[in-house]
């Protein structure tokens, strides 16, 4: 009987829309400044899933506001930007002025102070 109640528990889960608001997700451009607002009133919520290569990832659906527009960041938890931007809303800041450099495997993010 245990068996047949996981198997019912992960049917169920399995087939349960996603758990964050369905928003634009944040484009950011290359040499660009973009800012946002992030939405601290809930935790971010999480995605699973595979690159194109196969690799597994972990991202945070972070919903911000930029220019107006309520969107979604998807960030990947091991860029640095993530752990970057923890520390700074841990501290109370929300507004952030972020710069991309480079594109696709060299991207990098930062905050403009």
């Amino acid at each position: 009987m245990e068996q047949q109640n996981w198997i019912d528990d992960e049917i169920a889960n399995a087939t349960q829309p996603p758990k964050y608001e369905q928003l634009p997700a944040l484009k950011l451009q290359p040499n660009k400044i973009t800012e946002i607002e992030i939405d601290i009133s809930k935790p971010f919520e999480k995605w699973n899933g595979e690159d194109s290569k196969g690799k597994q990832l972990v991202k945070k659906i972070i919903p911000l506001t930029s220019g107006g527009v309520r969107m979604n960041f998807w960030l990947n938890v091991k860029n640095p930007l993530y752990r970057e931007l923890l520390d700074k809303i841990k501290k109370g800041q929300v507004k952030f002025k972020i710069l991309q450099t480079g594109t696709q495997a060299e991207t990098k993010y930062n905050i403009v102070e």
